[in-house]
C-alpha cells in the first residue's frame, strides 16, 4: 500500500535541500575556484548551526518521550533518522568536492600539503614555527583517576592522543589525553616556497601539532593521534518572566551553553577504536557520529580564501557598491527624503548611506530624538558610534537591542553596555518576544513643527553583511508611516494599549491577519473573474496556516509566484491544491535575504517590505514589521527586482511536488542564460534610468 504524501514538506528536510543547493554552488565549475571553496565553508557553518539547534531540539523531544506527529507527518524519532541519513550523505559529497577543488587549486599553485611532502628546508621552517609559536600555547590534558575528562568546547578542534608509558608492556592499557588545537592561531600554516617555485604552500595546524606531539609527553610514546570535534546543544533556556535582569540572565545562559548536551561527534576516518570508544563513553554520545575523510570543520576555508593574496582570476569580479544617486545632489539627506522616498538595494548600493543618515542626525541641532532597533550588528559598527555621539550631545537616543539574537548574544551585550555608558536608553524588548523588526526613527524640529524620518529594511543594521546579502531599505518621511513608527517604539519601550496600525503590519499582533486579508482579497478577485496575482520573496515559508491560505488562493485561480531561498514547507504543483503556485530558490554569490511582497489588487498594485519570513516564529513569537511602499515609481522598481529573480535561469532552482529542487532548463537554444545577480544593467534597470 502506497503511503499518502503529506500536503506539506517537512521544515528540516527542506533545510537539508537548501544546504544541498549551497553545496551545488561549490560543485558548479562555472563558479571561480576560490568562490567554490567559500561555498564549502558555508555548508559546514550551516550544518553546525542546524545540528546545534534543530537536531538538538529533536533529540530533546525524543528524550522527553514525545511521539506525536508534526503537521508534515513526522514523529521526532522518524524525522531524526531521516535527517542523520541525509546529512551523512551530504558530508560525504562535501568532502569529495573538497578533494576535487583542492586538486584544481593545486594546478593553480595553491596547495595544502601533507607533512611528509615537505622538503628539508620547509620541514625546518615549520618545526621552528611549532617550537616558537605553537608549543607555548598548547596544553596537554591527561585523563585518569585523578584527572577527570576535561570540558570539551563546542565546535572547537581537538586531538585525541593515545600513549604508552616508556618501558610499559605492550599489553598494558593505553593512556588517553586530549590537546586542543588553539583557535587563536591560524588553522593554515604557510610553508616557505621551494626554490624556483611560485606556489603557495600550507600545512594544517593540527597536522603540525601531530608531528611534534611527543614534545608534550616526556616519558611517554604517543602511538595514535586523531582529530575530533563535538557540537553541543546551543539553545538558550531562558526564564524571562522570572528574570530580574535579562542581560544577566542571558550571560548566565551563555556560560551554561558551554555545557550543552553533545549532539554530534566528528572524528577523522580510521580513528583508533580505543580512542573512539573513550570519546563516546566520556561524552555520552551513542549516535550521530560522523567519520570524516579529510580535515574536520571546513568552515576554516572562508578565512583561508580571504587571506590569499592576488588570484583575482579565481574570484568573482569585485563589486563596488554605488552610493544611492538620490543623495548625490545634496549634502542634506533630510531635504532629499522630505522631497521623495528613497529605496536602496544592497549590496549593489552602499550601506554607507544608512551610516551617513544616522551620523547626520547625531550632529544636526534640530534633531531631538533617534530611535532604532539592533538585531545583529557588525564588529566595528559606525552606527553604534554615531548613536553614542548623539546621546553624548544631549539628544534622546533609544536603542532596542535584541540580546537573544542567536550566536550574537555576547556581541550585543557588549554593544548594549557601550550604548548605556554613552547615555542611550537601551531596551531589551518585550518578555517572550525577540525584536526582529528593522526600523530607524529620527524626530526633527522643522519650522515650529516636528517631522519624522523613518528607515525600514529587510535586513539587519550591519554594514558587513550588507556587502554579502541582498536587502532592501526604504527612507521615507511619510506622516502615516512616521506615526506608526512612533507607536511601534512606544509599544516596545513602554506601556501602550493595542494600536490600530494605519500602514504597518506588526507581529505578533496583526501581521498574520493582514497577510490573510491580502491573500483573501486576491482570492475574491479571482473568484470574481478578475486577474489575481501574488509574488512573495522571503527566506523561509513554514507556517501551516499561511500555506493553507495560499492553497485556497491557488484553488480559486490566483497566480502565485514564490521566491523562497531556504526552507519551504509548501508543496507546489499538486493538482487540485497548488497547481497555480510556483516556487523557486536562488542561491548565488550573494545571500538572497530581502522580504518583498506584491499583490495585484485588481490593478491597484500594492508592494510591501518586511522583516518577517512566513514562519511561525516570525508571525507569533517576534516583533516584526511589514511596511507598504507608497510611491508608485518605487513600487515599479521593486516589481522589476522581483521579475529579475523570476527570470533567472542560471542559479534558480524550482521546487517540485516531490519536495526536491531541479535546476531550471533553458527551453530552447534561442533562450539566453539570465543570472539575476549578475545582470549588467541591474542598478540602472532597477533605478529606471537606463
Amino acid at each position: 500500500m502506497t503511503k499518502q504524501v503529506s500536503h506539506y514538506v517537512n521544515r528540516d528536510l527542506s533545510w537539508i535541500e537548501f544546504n544541498r543547493r549551497v553545496l551545488e554552488e561549490a560543485q558548479d565549475n562555472r563558479n571561480p575556484l576560490l568562490e567554490r571553496a567559500k561555498f564549502l565553508s558555508i555548508v559546514s557553518s550551516n550544518l553546525d548551526e542546524f545540528m546545534s539547534v534543530r537536531v538538538a531540539g529533536i533529540q530533546d523531544q525524543m528524550r522527553a518521550g514525545l511521539t506525536k506527529m508534526d503537521f508534515t507527518g513526522y514523529t521526532p524519532s522518524g524525522l531524526w533518522k531521516r535527517l542523520i541519513k541525509r546529512t551523512t550523505g551530504m558530508v560525504v559529497e562535501q568532502y569529495r568536492t573538497y578533494r576535487e577543488i583542492f586538486r584544481a587549486l593545486g594546478k593553480e599553485g595553491i596547495c595544502i600539503r601533507n607533512f611528509d611532502e615537505l622538503n628539508v628546508a620547509q620541514t625546518k621552517a615549520v618545526s621552528d614555527y611549532f617550537h616558537e609559536i605553537v608549543f607555548p600555547v598548547l596544553t596537554p590534558m591527561a585523563v585518569d583517576q585523578s584527572r577527570p575528562f576535561p570540558l570539551v568546547h563546542t565546535k572547537e578542534l581537538y586531538l585525541a592522543v593515545l600513549l604508552q608509558r616508556d618501558g610499559a608492556s605492550p599489553e598494558e592499557e593505553p593512556l588517553f589525553a586530549i590537546v586542543q588545537v588553539p583557535s587563536i592561531l591560524s588553522r593554515f600554516v604557510p610553508v616557505p616556497g621551494r626554490i624556483n617555485s611560485k606556489k603557495l604552500e600550507f600545512v594544517l595546524l593540527e597536522e603540525l601539532i601531530e608531528q611534534f606531539i611527543n614534545t608534550l609527553f616526556n616519558g611517554y610514546t604517543p602511538f595514535s593521534v586523531n582529530p575530533f570535534r563535538i557540537t553541543r546543544n546551543a539553545d538558550l533556556t531562558l526564564n524571562e518572566e522570572g528574570a530580574e535582569d535579562l542581560l544577566e540572565e542571558i550571560e548566565k545562559e551563555l556560560r551554561r551553553r558551554r555545557w550543552g548536551i553533545p549532539v554530534r561527534l566528528e572524528v577523522v576516518k580510521g580513528m583508533h577504536p580505543y580512542a573512539l570508544d573513550t570519546l563516546r563513553e566520556e561524552l555520552e554520545i551513542e549516535d550521530n557520529l560522523f567519520e570524516i575523510d579529510g580535515p574536520l570543520d571546513l568552515s576554516f576555508l572562508m578565512k583561508f580564501v580571504n587571506s590569499l593574496p592576488g588570484y583575482d582570476n579565481l574570484r568573482y569580479e569585485r563589486l563596488e557598491p554605488v552610493y544611492p544617486r538620490e543623495f548625490d545632489a545634496s549634502d542634506d539627506m533630510f531635504e532629499v527624503i522630505r522631497g521623495r522616498d528613497v529605496l536602496m538595494y544592497h549590496p549593489y548600493e552602499s550601506f554607507e548611506a544608512v551610516n551617513d543618515f544616522v551620523e547626520q542626525a547625531a550632529y544636526d541641532p534640530d534633531v531631538l530624538a533617534i530611535k532604532m532597533t539592533l538585531y545583529r550588528v557588525s564588529g566595528q559598527s559606525a552606527l553604534v558610534q554615531a548613536l553614542a555621539k548623539a546621546a553624548e550631545s544631549g539628544k534622546q537616543v533609544t536603542v532596542v537591542v535584541e540580546l537573544k539574537a542567536r550566536f550574537d548574544e555576547e556581541r550585543n551585550i557588549a554593544w548594549a553596555r557601550q550604548l548605556e555608558k554613552a547615555g542611550c536608553h537601551v531596551v531589551y524588548g518585550l518578555v517572550g518576544l525577540k525584536t526582529h523588526a528593522k526600523i530607524l526613527l529620527v524626530v526633527r524640529r522643522e519650522q515650529g513643527t516636528l517631522r519624522r524620518y523613518v528607515h525600514v529594511g529587510t535586513g539587519n543594521y550591519n554594514d558587513s553583511t550588507a556587502t554579502l546579502y541582498t536587502d532592501i531599505g526604504l527612507f521615507t518621511s511619510h506622516p502615516i508611516i512616521g506615526g506608526d513608527a512612533s507607536a511601534l517604539f512606544n509599544e516596545v519601550t513602554g506601556y501602550s494599549s493595542p494600536y490600530e496600525w494605519k500602514a504597518f503590519g506588526v507581529a505578533p499582533t496583526d501581521l498574520k491577519e493582514k497577510l490573510y486579508r491580502l491573500i483573501d482579497r486576491e482570492k475574491q478577485n479571482a473568484l470574481a473573474g478578475k486577474r489575481a496575482h501574488i509574488i512573495a520573496k522571503m527566506n523561509s515559508l513554514s507556517n501551516q496556516e499561511v500555506i493553507d491560505k495560499l492553497y485556497e488562493a491557488s484553488q480559486a485561480g490566483v497566480k502565485i509566484e514564490l521566491i523562497v531561498r531556504g526552507v519551504c514547507c509548501l508543496r507546489p504543483g499538486v493538482a487540485g491544491r497548488s497547481e497555480n503556485i510556483k516556487v523557486i530558490s536562488i542561491v548565488d554569490r550573494y545571500l538572497e535575504h530581502s522580504r518583498v511582497m506584491y499583490f495585484l489588487n485588481g490593478g491597484a498594485e500594492e508592494v510591501y517590505l518586511s522583516s518577517a519570513d512566513w514562519m511561525t516564529r516570525n508571525l507569533t513569537k517576534r516583533i516584526e514589521l511589514m511596511c507598504p511602499v507608497y510611491q508608485p515609481e518605487l513600487r515599479t522598481m521593486l516589481i522589476k527586482m522581483l521579475k529579475l529573480n523570476l527570470e533567472d535561469n542560471v542559479k534558480s532552482r524550482e521546487l517540485k511536488p516531490s519536495g526536491l529542487y531541479e535546476s531550471i532548463e533553458l527551453t530552447s537554444k534561442a533562450q539566453k542564460p539570465f543570472r539575476s545577480q549578475f545582470e549588467a544593467k541591474l542598478i540602472p534597470l532597477w533605478k529606471g534610468h537606463a
